[in-house]
């Protein structure tokens, strides 16, 4: 959250682009959700800002609106991402992205040893190097993930292999909920297997001593806040 405060630098007012339930809004700033899932809006908490049903690729904003519009792990999700990014260029002078390299998820150990399939959803997704080229961005940010990272992104329990066997966990990861159920059972048991037998944390002892491993999420910053800010 602190290098999303940072790259939002000034901005006072600011559109969260496929917000979801608002775990990355800034506070003490104004704030304008748009969400295209009535489901996701519900669950928004007491007290979170407005929140108004819309996708990325119509925003019912003007030009310039705001001085900064902000997506947070969405532009994946988006059907016309060129489109969508298109839009935060047009109600904003500054534009803030959270996105990740795809390459990277598909070398994650996860998805090379046991849901290889998972490779080919990621592929066809849009990739933060693609996202930044396409905004022309300034920056693009290395985030790493801690290993007791609390938001359930897909690889953020890398060095904790256990979660994966909790289909709460894998239900809330888009990359294993959109991939074929008979593939991701085939892996969750052969995971569960390794782990069993010591074989998993016999493989990845590197990882078990780090902190923090780049999973490839990147912060993608392009143009600048106004000087109405």
């Amino acid at each position: 959250m602190a290098a999303i405060l940072t790259a939002l630098g000034t901005a006072r007012t600011i559109a969260d682009v496929g917000a979801g339930t608002g775990s990355y809004e800034p506070r003490g700033r104004t704030v304008v959700a748009l969400e295209p899932s009535s489901e996701m809006i519900r669950q928004r908490p007491e007290g979170a800002c407005p929140a108004v049903r819309a996708v990325a690729e119509a925003l019912p904003l003007k030009d310039n609106a705001v001085d900064a519009a902000l997506g947070v792990l969405t532009v994946h999700h988006w059907t016309d991402w060129r489109g969508g990014l298109a839009e935060l260029r047009r109600i904003a002078p500054l534009q803030v992205v959270l996105a990740y390299d795809t390459r990277r998820h598909t070398d994650f150990w996860f998805v090379r040893e046991y849901v290889p399939e998972i490779a080919a959803l990621e592929l066809t997704r849009p990739s933060a190097e693609d996202i930044a080229e396409e905004l022309g961005a300034h920056t693009v940010t290395p985030l790493p993930l801690p290993w007791d990272f609390t938001d359930g992104v897909f690889p953020a329990y890398w060095r904790r292999p256990e979660a994966y066997l909790d289909p709460r966990v894998r239900a809330a990861c888009s990359a294993l909920a959109q991939t074929d159920p008979a593939a991701v059972d085939r892996g969750i048991g052969r995971l569960r297997e390794d782990l069993r037998s010591g074989r998993w944390h016999a493989d990845h002892a590197g990882l078990l001593g780090l902190d923090e491993w780049d999973a490839g999420f990147r912060l993608v910053v392009a143009g600048e806040a106004g000087p109405h800010a």
